[in-house]
């Protein structure tokens, strides 16, 4: 069972907590900690990391630094849902473009679970650099 929770601290500051217990700091004016939404493409950027890195390593391919960053639009009206969301994986070693290309599309595809939700509402595209190192 997987659980979350949220407790309010001040004005528009909360602190999230997951099953580990780890605080989260959130904050819905952008002060002290990071909005709810932009946690999600933080969590978007960081689930699809996990899967691409596990599938390199599989298949034994040298990589050295992988950076996903995500950049979106948001609907007009609420509730303001991402519509677009474009992903950038930036790959660092000798990891060949059909080996990352087949990663990230397995993770697109397949495994990314922060991916499934969102492309309820918004298109995901991505960019794919590889930088041999």
């Amino acid at each position: 069972m997987i659980h979350a929770s949220t407790t309010w601290k001040q004005q528009f500051q909360f602190e999230g907590k997951g099953n580990e217990g780890i605080a989260v700091a959130m904050d819905g004016d952008g002060k002290t900690g990071n909005s709810p939404s932009q946690l999600v493409l933080i969590a978007l950027c960081g689930c699809t990391a996990y899967d691409v890195v596990s599938i390199l390593q599989k298949k034994r391919e040298p990589l050295n630094g992988l950076e996903v960053s995500a950049e979106a639009e948001k609907a007009t009206d609420s509730p303001r849902v991402y519509t677009a969301i474009k992903l950038v994986y930036r790959i660092a070693g000798n990891v060949t473009r059909k080996a990352a290309e087949d990663a990230v599309r397995l993770s697109e595809q397949k495994y990314c679970s922060v991916s499934a939700m969102l492309s309820k509402t918004a298109r995901i595209t991505y960019e794919i650099q590889v930088d041999s190192q």
